[in-house]
């Protein structure tokens, strides 16, 4: 029987370890060394010096290389395609993450369904859920094929011989921290596992031009589980977010060989299965009437792809000695930051005022660009005065109170323009086209403010 000895692996940073240790020497994570058993070596009685061997493929001038043409294959959710450049790739590899209930396997089995039935064979294997269950959820979603093959299997060699016996062009696993190798030891989901499995698929999905989509586990903080490694060899890696009590959901790549990983897919949890959200510029922006103080709409970045937001800010007196300062959807530490820097530099009382602030629908705005917008809204709820429905507000706030050029401006002023705003409050660094729009060009926080707080009454 071979001897093995017992390692010590990190997770995020793959170091090993001859024992196992709370925190990782290597990366400084604390909880992520997991131990694994390993084959022991034996030891080698005379040094080797370096050997040699003939290349497989002769290396070639970078101008003779052959172009590789890439056959997408459209998944039939065209926002699941804009992410993935316009299709699967035929030998690709891509991870799929997300926060359990997130829609992973609802979007993955329309994919399915949608190539299933344009007459590409499709094996969706499930290490969670019995094919039963997965019927019950296709009927649900009404996506039954006769290409789609359904299995549930926990062991690799089982999965293998399923691909040998259908050769499908796509292969979905869910989730590949539930599939074990029985000639490595550990159980499943441990970082040898995931790093083994990982690999053999890649190099069987890379040899048969198999398109493969594993779904992987996320931790706690919304990392993907398992070793770092585990991102580095597939394809495309690619994040579905969304909150939990919220029908919004973004598809997003962080990783992506083929493409560029700029654009997000916007989808919309419902009773049928994921639904497409082909606009989703106003999702984000409230119903509040005209008037209505403490609110201003920006645009937010997600990806390459500008998004209005609405941002809504309450001042309350209080008779805390330390006022509230609460955010929902917002960077708390930058709403200290903002409402110091409102005090300060813009003459805005809050010392003995609460602040509440948040974000419609759900989103998550942590870029700067939401700064000003974030300015605007609680200078607007504590001097009483609204900021028109008809502006957009974009600006980065330094600590010297001074309005900063965000990025990519002129793609979300064009985006303003095509929602329907007639103005825009941003930085005078900015000289761009104004796409239709009126600019008010400020330098400093309490210009804008003079600027924002009074241009209703133009």
């Amino acid at each position: 029987m071979a001897r093995t000895k017992t390692l010590a692996r990190c997770s995020a940073c793959d170091r090993t370890e001859p024992r196992w240790m709370g925190r990782c020497p290597g990366c400084g994570a604390w909880g992520t060394m997991e131990t694994e058993e390993v084959a022991a070596r034996a030891p080698s009685r005379a040094p080797r010096g370096p050997t040699t061997a003939a290349p497989t493929r002769p290396a070639l001038p970078i101008r003779d290389v052959p172009l590789d043409a890439l056959d997408r294959a459209p998944t039939g959710l065209s926002e699941l395609d804009r992410v993935l450049g316009g299709g699967l790739v035929p030998g690709s590899v891509t991870l799929v993450g997300g926060e359990p209930g997130a829609g992973k396997s609802t979007l993955l089995l329309q994919a399915a369904y949608a190539l299933a039935s344009a007459g590409r064979t499709v094996l969706y294997v499930s290490a969670e859920e019995s094919p039963g269950q997965i019927r019950l959820r296709a009927e649900r979603l009404g996506a039954l094929a006769d290409r789609l093959y359904l299995a549930s299997e926990t062991e690799l060699p089982a999965v293998l011989g399923l691909i040998d016996a259908h050769k499908p062009d796509l292969l979905v696993l869910d989730s590949v921290q539930t599939i074990r190798d029985p000639e490595i030891g550990g159980g499943a989901g441990g970082v040898a596992q995931v790093r083994a499995c990982a690999a053999t698929l890649t190099e069987v999905a890379k040899r048969l031009g198999m398109a493969t989509v594993l779904v992987g586990h996320v931790t706690k903080d919304g990392s993907l589980a398992g070793p770092r490694v585990l991102e580095h060899l597939v394809d495309t890696v690619c994040e579905l977010t969304g909150e939990r009590h919220h029908a919004l959901r973004l598809l997003t790549a962080t990783k992506h060989r083929f493409g560029s990983v700029g654009e997000v897919g916007c989808f919309q949890m419902t009773g049928a299965g994921l639904v497409e959200v082909d606009d989703a510029g106003r999702l984000f922006v409230g119903e509040a009437p005209d008037g209505t103080t403490g609110v201003a709409v920006t645009l937010a970045l997600e990806g390459r792809r500008p998004l209005a937001c609405e941002v809504q800010a309450l001042v309350a007196p209080t008779r805390l000695v330390n006022p509230r300062r609460v955010a929902s959807g917002l960077d708390g530490a930058r709403l200290d930051l903002l409402v110091a820097v409102l005090e300060r530099r813009a003459d805005v009382s809050l010392k003995d005022r609460d602040v509440y602030a948040s974000s419609v629908g759900g989103a998550r705005l942590t870029e700067p660009g939401v700064d000003l917008a974030l300015c605007l809204a609680i200078a607007s709820s504590r001097r009483d005065s609204p900021v028109p429905r008809d502006v957009i507000v974009l600006g980065e706030v330094g600590l010297a109170g001074e309005l900063r050029l965000v990025a990519q401006t002129e793609r979300r002023l064009a985006e303003a323009a095509r929602l329907g705003f007639h103005r825009a409050l941003l930085s005078a660094a900015y000289t761009g086209d104004a796409f239709g729009l009126s600019l008010d060009r400020t330098r400093d926080l309490t210009e804008a403010l003079a600027v924002g707080l009074t241009v209703a009454t133009r």
